[in-house]
C-alpha cells in the first residue's frame, strides 16, 4: 500500500505538482504501522485472505474505524462518487489529456466506470446544471476536501453559462 502512494508522490513532484494528501492515507498508516495488516502478501490488509477459503473483509475494520457521529446522507454518498469523478475527467480537459466532450464522456464510461446512466462525466454536469454542479462541488469541498473543489474551467464555464 506504501509503495503506492511513494510513487504516487514521486511522479507528482518530477511534474512539478504537489503530493495530494487523502484522508484515506491516515487509514493506511494505521493499517501498515499499528495493526501490521500491509496487504495480501503478508495476509492481510483491508481483507482477510485465509488458506483454502475465500477472501472476506478483516472483521475489525468496523471496529477500529467506525465513528457513532460519521454518518452520511445517501445523498452525499451519491453525489461524492459522482461528483470526483466528474471533476476529475475536468481536470483531465483542464490539463489537455482529454480533447473532446465526447472522448471525456466516453472515456469516463468505459474508463472508470462512471454511471453509464448519465451518458458520462461531462453530460452529467451539463445535466445537473453549470452552475447547481459548482455549488454543491463547493458544499462537498467544504464538508469533505478539497479533492472536490471545482477547477478552474469548470468555475469559468458556469460563469460563462457555457456547457461542455
Amino acid at each position: 500500500m506504501s509503495h503506492i502512494r511513494q510513487q504516487t508522490a514521486k511522479d507528482l513532484q518530477a511534474e512539478g505538482k504537489p503530493a495530494i494528501e487523502h484522508p484515506a492515507f491516515a487509514v493506511i498508516d494505521l493499517l501498515l504501522n499499528e495493526y501490521k495488516r500491509p496487504g495480501k502478501a503478508a495476509g492481510g490488509g483491508f481483507y482477510d485472505y485465509p488458506a483454502g477459503a475465500q477472501k472476506h473483509l478483516w472483521p475489525q475494520l468496523r471496529t477500529r474505524f467506525y465513528k457513532a457521529d460519521g454518518q452520511i446522507s445517501p445523498q452525499d454518498v451519491r453525489d461524492r462518487l459522482l461528483f470526483v469523478q466528474a471533476i476529475e475527467t475536468v481536470r483531465c480537459v483542464e490539463e489537455g489529456v482529454l480533447h473532446s466532450t465526447a472522448d471525456a464522456n466516453i472515456g469516463s464510461i468505459f474508463g472508470i466506470g462512471f454511471a453509464a446512466w448519465s451518458g458520462g462525466a461531462l453530460q452529467f454536469i451539463n445535466q445537473y446544471g453549470m452552475q447547481d454542479f459548482v455549488a454543491r462541488a463547493q458544499y462537498l469541498a467544504e464538508q469533505y476536501g478539497e479533492r472536490f473543489r471545482p477547477p478552474t474551467l469548470l468555475l469559468e464555464k458556469a460563469r460563462l453559462g457555457q456547457l461542455f
